[in-house]
């Protein structure tokens, strides 16, 4: 690995991580009942496409982990 990739990836990890969090956290502010009126079922639907995204994500890193980690064929 190359140490720019890694300088990159790091640089690109923390601001689009900590974005995401922020994000995040003001989601949780819209739990404040004497400002918004909610159902159970819209808490459901945020958390399931939340949890929907996080599984999406979770799975590219492992494929890209199983590609990387694979035995490759050659006619050598």
């Amino acid at each position: 690995m190359r140490q720019e990739d890694r300088e990159k990836f790091v640089r690109l990890a923390n601001s689009r991580v900590s974005s995401a969090l922020k994000s995040i956290q003001l989601i949780g502010n819209l739990s404040n009942r004497s400002n918004y009126d909610y159902t159970e079922e819209d808490v459901q639907k945020i958390f399931r496409a939340l949890q929907d995204e996080l599984s999406a994500c979770r799975k590219k890193f492992e494929l890209a982990n199983k590609r990387q980690s694979g035995t490759r064929f050659t006619l050598d």
